[in-house]
């Protein structure tokens, strides 16, 4: 498995303004360091002990994100560096995110995960509670987070019709959420979709952030 080509065929294939997020977990600090020595500078974790781990052990100017969804007690493992959260997906864990972002004197950006895909298991909110959530005064009253856009996972599924149809769905919630509450913030700008074997379709509809795991680093570490 060559990381670094791996690194170089995937970035030549991203436009300019898409984002490519190194999806690291399970995989140790050799291989994440091959990705860096190839450019890459901005990797995903969805562990917080491995995340605080890497964290530790390697460059500093790496932009981590947690790619997950954060366990609520342990966000303040990660408040004092995490980059973005991509899976926040209710009030609860933004004022979670919120209190710790405060403790270490910043302010933590944030993606609002919706559920698009048809399968059960996967996290997300649907529109009618995000605007909820955007529209509650607690919402409002948080200072020390920032969300800068929306993420999903489509169906795992080859039928790339039903895929299409799904991240088609999410850059219609981005549009929405964008207009009625975020018209005026040119930070809420990430249409966060598209993984190691859907990312080209994702692009195609509009994705600014792709995250990609395997095709970078071969299959998973279990």
């Amino acid at each position: 498995m060559n990381i670094g080509k791996n690194i170089k065929a995937i970035t030549g294939m991203l436009p300019n303004e898409v984002k490519l997020v190194a999806v690291s977990k399970t995989k140790p600090d050799e291989d994440l360091l091959e990705a860096y020595n190839a450019g890459q500078r901005v990797f995903g974790e969805n562990k917080t002990q491995e995340l605080t781990g890497k964290h530790e052990r390697l460059p500093k100017d790496i932009e981590w994100h947690f790619i997950g969804h954060p366990q609520s007690n342990k966000v303040k493992y990660i408040a004092p560096f995490v980059h973005l959260v991509h899976g926040v997906d209710s009030l609860k864990l933004l004022k979670i995110i919120n209190k710790e972002a405060q403790k270490n004197g910043r302010t933590i950006r944030c993606l609002l995960q919706f559920h698009i895909a048809r399968e059960a298991t996967k996290f997300g909110l649907t529109e009618t509670e995000a605007s909820a959530i955007l529209n509650s005064g607690e919402y409002k009253a948080l200072q020390n987070i920032q969300l800068v856009g929306v993420m999903g996972m489509a169906t795992y599924t080859n039928d790339k019709a039903q895929i299409r149809k799904e991240f088609r769905k999410l850059h219609n919630i981005f549009d929405t959420l964008k207009k009625q509450h975020f018209a005026e913030t040119d930070s809420f700008c990430e249409l966060s979709m598209g993984m190691s074997d859907d990312f080209p379709l994702a692009i195609e509809e509009g994705s600014t952030m792709v995250r990609v795991g395997s095709k970078i680093f071969g299959a998973r570490n279990y």
